[in-house]
């Protein structure tokens, strides 16, 4: 079984985090996640989601922290789901590589079918809540 790295933005704008919806021709289609993206040769993890959220959504970030680490098996993959706190820094989000995005409080975050790994980080945030 292979494993990838993986990485999630928990974006942080007001009371608001960002929430991006998987495309229809992907793994996990139409399913809500935080934002993020596989790891690359070279590349660290906070590097690899600036270069993501970007490249998704158009928005500059700054990296804060990790704030969860998720092992996950998808049947014919493992994922390590590295998930971060960030902050906006600048941008107006656009869904350049992802079907639809969204900015919901916390609280609503369980109205949302999101991807098997990230449910636990949504439990994780509601509890921190």
């Amino acid at each position: 079984m292979q494993t990838l790295i993986v990485t999630a933005a928990i974006i942080q704008h007001k009371d608001f985090i960002l929430i991006a919806q998987r495309k229809e021709n992907v793994d996990q289609a139409l399913k809500w996640e935080f934002p993020g993206g596989k790891l690359e040769l070279g590349e660290s993890p906070e590097q690899c989601l600036v270069r993501e959220i970007q490249e998704e959504l158009g928005l500059s970030i700054e990296v804060m922290k990790i704030y969860d680490v998720i092992s996950h098996n998808y049947g014919d993959r493992h994922i390590i789901l590295l998930c971060y706190l960030c902050r906006l820094i600048a941008g107006a989000a656009q869904a350049l590589d992802c079907r639809d995005f969204k900015w919901v409080l916390v609280g609503e975050l369980h109205l949302y079918d999101f991807a098997e790994a990230d449910k636990s980080v949504v439990s994780k945030l509601q509890a921190d809540i």
